[in-house]
């Protein structure tokens, strides 16, 4: 169901808002932050991110479906098409299917670095992680279905039910027509994670893999496809994910990830700050970015908090075009000096997009690509020292 406000509302399902001046994060963010979770970001050296580094951000509860219901979990394709299909898992391996590496990262990354913040999920920069998936291209469904000349949407519903801002819904999303039954990006009903079953947490046993699309597109615990003669107003649609200034903003949709570069934070870090510990000489500085709208085609890093720049070495895509929707790897070498260290990279992709040094700030706080930055601290007597634990935390 999607309905309208009803009972759900005032404090028990608030609306949006943002933080006031000073105010830290609420029991309730933290509670967001301890059911989600983000990429550790020396993580950021694998090719393919380990299943349980991946990102994760679950809206409303994860659904249960045990060993004994998975054989009979059933995807239905419906609304306007001429051959209705309800599809259990033996049906969909028997489509030819596809395995894509994708990167896939939260629309709220780097929400929590806003100012003023928007309360939320308090993502920093890193709701990111990059899978291969193994699936059905949705455009052999489609096509098996037999799409009416009228139909212009395409409505995924997945099983995890919950209440937000005082609208009880199952979470649903749409994709244009020409998005759903394109072959680049090729959309996947996706039924494997790098070479196993889906985790519960990623959507076991059925999800969207939408690649280029930030997260929110990927719908988990997909049971329903529904095509649409007229564009889909559910809240996840016409409510959430809109970049807005103002409230009463109808703003526009969000869709395609900004590009993006992250580094893997050099050195050895202090516990609680995270501050960076160096010694002096030469350091390795490397890291993953992306677009979505690839491909990324430089990758510039910077030493002295963005005072000047310069191009690091970029990984690209081999001629084939192996992986097109999955981060490429960039590297640069720096030689320390003692004394303190601000560190960046930003990125820039094929449709000219750099990325900012300042937030491109919205009032749900999405597509935050404002640059990384890493304090780092060069001390001859600092990185790799081990010290004798003090106290009970010790």
């Amino acid at each position: 169901m999607d309905g309208g406000p009803g009972p759900f509302t005032g404090d028990l399902s608030p609306p949006g808002r943002l933080a006031g001046p000073g105010e830290g994060i609420s029991p309730e963010e933290l509670a967001l932050a301890a059911r989600n979770h983000g990429l550790p970001l020396e993580a950021l050296r694998h090719d393919v991110t380990p299943l349980g580094l991946h990102y994760v951000l679950v809206h409303y509860d994860i659904p249960y479906v045990p060993d004994a219901r998975v054989a009979r979990w059933q995807l239905t394709v419906h609304g306007r098409v001429r051959r209705p299909l309800a599809l259990d898992l033996a049906a969909l391996r028997s489509f030819p299917a596809v395995t894509l590496r994708v990167t896939m990262e939260c629309a709220g990354n780097g929400r929590a670095l806003l100012v003023p913040r928007p309360v939320s999920q308090p993502w920093l920069v890193e709701a990111v992680g990059t899978a291969e998936w193994t699936g059905v291209p949705l455009r052999l469904l489609l096509a098996e279905a037999g799409i009416e000349p009228d139909a212009v949407e395409v409505v995924f519903s997945g099983a995890d039910h919950g209440v937000e801002r005082g609208v009880e819904q199952d979470y649903r999303r749409s994709l244009p027509l020409a998005v759903a039954t394109g072959d680049d990006p090729e959309v996947l009903v996706a039924y494997r994670m790098n070479g196993g079953p889906l985790p519960p947490q990623h959507g076991h046993p059925l999800r969207l893999v939408v690649p280029g699309w930030y997260g929110m597109a990927h719908v988990k615990w997909l049971r329903e496809i529904r095509l649409t003669v007229t564009p889909f107003t559910g809240f996840q649609q016409a409510a959430a994910y809109r970049y807005r200034q103002e409230p009463g903003d109808p703003g526009r949709p969000v869709t395609r990830m900004a590009p993006r570069a992250l580094m893997i934070p050099p050195g050895c870090p202090d516990f609680m700050s995270r501050i960076r510990f160096v010694r002096p000489g030469r350091v390795l500085l490397e890291g993953r970015a992306w677009s979505g709208r690839p491909p990324v085609t430089r990758v510039e890093v910077t030493t002295d908090d963005c005072r000047s720049w310069r191009d690091a070495e970029l990984t690209r895509p081999d001629r084939r075009g192996a992986h097109p929707w999955a981060w490429q790897r960039w590297q640069s070498m720096w030689t320390a000096t003692p004394g303190n260290h601000v560190l960046a990279a930003r990125a820039t992709d094929a449709a000219g997009r750099v990325q900012p040094l300042t937030q491109p700030w919205n009032r749900g706080g999405f597509g935050n690509n404002r640059i990384q930055r890493i304090p780092v601290h060069c001390g001859a007597g600092t990185a790799g020292m081990r010290s004798t634990p003090q106290g009970p935390d010790g």
